[in-house]
């Protein structure tokens, strides 16, 4: 190889070079400052773009998305004189990347700075309980400020957060065992509350049972009455329409007194007075058919020969009696005899209930 191919090569590689050192590709939301003999010339923008070899060069390449910065914790003293440890973080992005790189040395550190003082000044006008419990107004003026600083940096600051905020260890103690009371009182004052609703439920579910079931109470009682009194209403239509006369009324009035001493605990019971007039009105009506189907003559003789003697009927005139006159007569005696039984059983317990208590009084008598 000789020397001029040598000397070809070299200027190949020179014209290369320097042709790579002319395009500069900007990536994608990234943003270049070019200075010319050490002066700021442009910003390149994203995308492929000249510059002059040698008499042009990249000072700063700049991010333009959003960035997030979280600083140390700092010490911040509160109205009430508490010591509390407050992390921030924020959330910031290049506007103009001229003013980044010429109008702040350190934009990161200077955004710290301002960031630590401003809190110390707000802080400073609450207590602990107000700045644990006002991060979203801390956060918007921690914002207005850093905003308003930073702008002629060409960085706004979107956002602001507290991250952390540490109190003393005593003070923590005392917070955790006011919110553990806060926490048994919340727990009493449900259960409590519980409590009362049940009851009240409870209550108003007995209420409407005890109503329902007076209403049940009072329709069925409605309902007997209405049908008892159809039932009498029903006899009494019955009764009128077939004309009773006295005697059949006195008859069932007499039917009904055997049924009194059928029950097993009917040991004693009281005859009305009106059974002996029942009595009397059922045999004179008998009687006077009786004293009709005879002659007159006859029964003159009968009752001048025999005026104190009550009439016996005898098996022949039983026979000539008409059968309604004769189950008349059975069911007086029937009756008659029911109503002896029922006395006799009466004075049977009266007898026995004063032998039970004559040994009592005996007794008492000879303890006395």
């Amino acid at each position: 190889m000789t020397g001029l191919d040598i000397f070809f090569i070299a200027l190949v590689a020179l014209v290369v070079l320097a042709v790579v050192s002319t395009v500069r590709i900007v990536p994608q939301a990234r943003a270049y400052n070019i200075e010319r003999f050490g002066r700021y010339l442009r910003t390149l923008n994203p995308g492929l773009n000249f510059i002059i070899p040698v008499v042009d060069r990249v000072n700063t390449k700049y991010d333009l998305r959003e960035q997030v910065f979280s600083s140390r914790p700092q010490p911040v003293i509160t109205e009430d004189n508490l010591v509390v440890n407050i992390d921030t973080v924020l959330y910031y992005q290049i506007t103009d990347p001229r003013k980044a790189a010429y109008e702040v040395a350190n934009y990161l550190s200077a955004i710290d700075q301002l960031t630590v003082t401003t809190l110390r000044n707000v802080i400073g006008g609450m207590d602990l309980e107000r700045t644990l419990t006002s991060r979203e107004q801390i956060n918007s003026t921690l914002r207005g400020v850093l905003d308003e600083a930073t702008g002629k940096w060409g960085i706004r600051v979107n956002r602001v957060e507290l991250k952390a905020i540490d109190p003393p260890p005593s003070i923590k103690e005392a917070m955790e065992k006011q919110m553990r009371a806060e926490r048994d009182k919340r727990a009493v004052i449900l259960n409590a509350e519980g409590e009362r609703q049940s009851r009240i439920l409870t209550a108003e579910g007995a209420r409407q049972q005890a109503i329902l079931e007076a209403q049940g109470a009072q329709q069925s009682a409605i309902l007997r009455a209405d049908g008892e009194a159809k039932a009498v209403e029903r006899v009494f239509n019955a009764v009128h329409e077939n004309n009773a006369d006295p005697k059949l009324l006195a008859y069932k009035y007499l039917e009904t007194l055997p049924h009194l001493a059928q029950g097993e605990g009917n040991t004693f019971w009281v005859i009305p007075g009106e059974l002996t007039q029942a009595v009397q009105n059922v045999t004179r009506a008998f009687a006077s058919d009786s004293s009709a189907a005879k002659p007159a003559s006859g029964a003159e003789e009968e009752e001048e020969a025999e005026p104190e003697r009550t009439p016996q009927l005898t098996s022949a005139e039983s026979r000539r009696r008409p059968a309604a006159t004769q189950a008349a007569d059975e069911a007086a005696e029937s009756a008659a005899q029911a109503v002896e039984n029922a006395r006799k059983e009466a004075e049977a317990a009266a007898s026995a209930q004063g032998a039970s208590t004559l040994p009592s009084q005996r007794a008492g008598s000879n303890e006395g």
